[in-house]
């Protein structure tokens, strides 16, 4: 007997083992590749890490070249000496802190638990580096990145990304122009950990000075650039005490 493709009934179960199929077909793919995903991002959050480091390809001006993904592992182990985390009065070290959640360590701690902070040190040519990650809002969604800090808590270098940023406009956080302004600058202004602002109407277009704890902004990404500087802001008073501890050795 020949089916009635006419009937509602037919249109509504032909869906519904539709719907079936297709998501067992998506369940298998996102279970397949969930552990090339997972080694994708950490991989990704080393090259960061190392880029803030100033460990990094680039090769003109405009270029923003991360360390390739065969090799990252490699550098990261050799640049990156140490990996602790912070939580409360309590510091211990932890070879994967770097694969921390700093979102969920937010929301744990509005939640009233202790907030785990990682914290990265790294050596090259025989300089140390303190590695900050940090997490905030942008004018769409979540921004995030790192700043690498020297003994005297001035930045060697920052990277920054976005989840949502319009493009040409708050995205350009990842540009490197942008990221560059930040080398040299205090995050301290006199015993204040204030941070860097990006500054809208800054009096030093080309950041020549370094100790206004400013940068220029970026044009028509004023809220953006707001949750960037609330985000560095933050981010370093979070670490204050451990950073307490690193200037009086200085």
């Amino acid at each position: 007997m020949a089916i009635n493709t006419d009937k509602n009934v037919y249109t509504v179960a032909f869906a519904a083992v539709m719907v079936v199929v297709v998501g067992a077909v998506l369940a298998f793919v996102a279970s397949s590749l969930s552990a090339k995903i997972s080694q994708n991002e950490k991989l990704e959050k080393q090259q960061n890490i190392l880029y803030a480091m100033g460990i990094n390809e680039n090769v003109d001006e405009g270029s923003v070249n991360f360390v390739p993904t065969d090799k990252v592992a490699e550098e990261f182990n050799k640049y990156i000496t140490e990996q602790i985390v912070i939580e409360g009065s309590e510091i211990t070290e932890d070879d994967e802190a770097y694969l921390i959640n700093l979102k969920q360590q937010e929301t744990a701690a509005k939640n009233g638990k202790t907030r785990k902070l990682p914290l990265f040190i790294g050596e090259k040519e025989g300089k140390k580096f303190y590695i900050i990650p940090m997490y905030g809002k942008g004018l769409w969604d979540a921004i995030w990145g790192f700043v690498s800090l020297d003994e005297n808590l001035i930045v060697q270098g920052v990277y920054f990304d976005h989840k949502g940023e319009t493009p040409g406009l708050g995205a350009n956080i990842k540009q490197r122009y942008f990221m560059d302004d930040f080398k040299g600058e205090s995050i301290l202004d006199g015993t204040e950990y204030a941070g860097i602002k990006v500054a809208k109407g800054n009096n030093d277009p080309i950041n020549n000075t370094k100790d206004d704890n400013e940068v220029d902004a970026l044009a028509g990404a004023t809220i953006t650039g707001n949750g960037v500087s609330a985000m560095i802001k933050e981010s370093v008073n979070l670490y204050k005490s451990y950073l307490e501890t690193i200037r009086a050795k200085n």
